[in-house]
């Protein structure tokens, strides 16, 4: 059996999995705090403009990349990562002080110098150990936000827009690619040898080719993480620690998505990640939910 190449591809589920419990311990201070993607978690129409603003934020970054205006790119990424870290920095300060103000103080300058890591030294451990406070932090943001209902309508519209886009129209690869290019904090990096330097290497195209490292979107990992924290918050019933059981099987329908997604991965083609991990955590809840009416 060799390691050397079953570990990198053990690492993601790891990861997953790790995102999806983050998402659901920061839900805690992020609920208390009052932080809220819409206002009417109930409405079926937030699905909706979820993904009208994703086609214009995508056309927009699109055509940024036609008019090689990349580090404009950077900038707007960046801008939104510094955000999504003083949402993450100020729920956990207003937590622990119970004042909104010292609690959004607080969240300034660790958020700032998070930031600033991944802009200054983006190697892919960073990424990777930030970007698992992100995705966390943007799961749980939307997961309180929106009940079990709308996130499965999104999850369903945003893995039929994940396949169009990698598999026919293509512009996702051409995304990726440009994101790539960047070196730009939004995805996850697993190395499939030791030695390997994210900032060293130039990826190319994520089209064909052997590459050093596997890369999945951060969305792969944030998308059904929503589900689980959604589920966890919103399905009340059977408890295991902190975890419902539509909140863990959720969690187990998204790792076998994940393995199953591997499975094609490791041929080297660029895949769509989102009908796989979507399809399998919503089949998960319902397993788990299943459960809770026995138990």
């Amino acid at each position: 059996m060799d390691w050397s190449r079953i570990i990198p591809l053990l690492a993601m589920p790891v990861m997953l999995l790790l995102v999806e419990t983050g998402a659901i311990l920061l839900s805690l201070p992020m609920q208390a705090a009052g932080v809220a993607a819409f206002e009417d978690p109930e409405s079926v129409a937030n699905p909706l403009i979820f993904i009208v603003i994703l086609l214009i934020f995508t056309a927009f970054l699109l055509l940024l990349i036609r008019w090689r205006f990349q580090k404009f790119i950077g900038v707007i990424i960046g801008v939104s990562i510094f955000f999504t870290f003083v949402y993450i920095f100020g729920s956990i300060s207003f937590l622990l002080t119970q004042d909104p103000i010292l609690g959004l103080a607080g969240s300034f300058i660790p958020a700032l110098l998070a930031t600033l890591v991944l802009h200054f030294y983006p190697e892919w451990y960073v990424i990777d150990i930030l970007g698992l406070l992100i995705a966390a932090g943007a799961a749980s943001i939307f997961g309180i936000s929106l009940e079990v209902i709308p996130v499965i309508i999104l999850l369903i519209l945003l893995a039929v827009y994940d396949a169009i886009s990698v598999y026919k129209t293509k512009h996702m690869i051409t995304l990726a690619e440009g994101v790539v290019d960047l070196k730009s904090p939004i995805l996850f990096v697993v190395p499939k040898k030791r030695g390997y330097s994210y900032r060293a290497e130039r990826i190319g195209s994520i089209e064909g080719g052997e590459r050093s490292a596997y890369l999945i979107g951060m969305g792969d990992m944030i998308m059904p993480s929503i589900l689980v924290v959604s589920a966890n918050v919103f399905l009340q019933g059977t408890k295991i620690g902190i975890f419902t059981l539509p909140a863990l099987g959720a969690m187990a329908g998204s790792v076998a998505g994940l393995v199953f997604l591997l499975t094609y991965v490791v041929k080297g083609k660029p895949q769509a990640g989102l009908p796989p991990l979507n399809g399998g955590a919503i089949l998960g809840l319902l397993a788990g939910y299943a459960l809770t009416l026995v138990f």
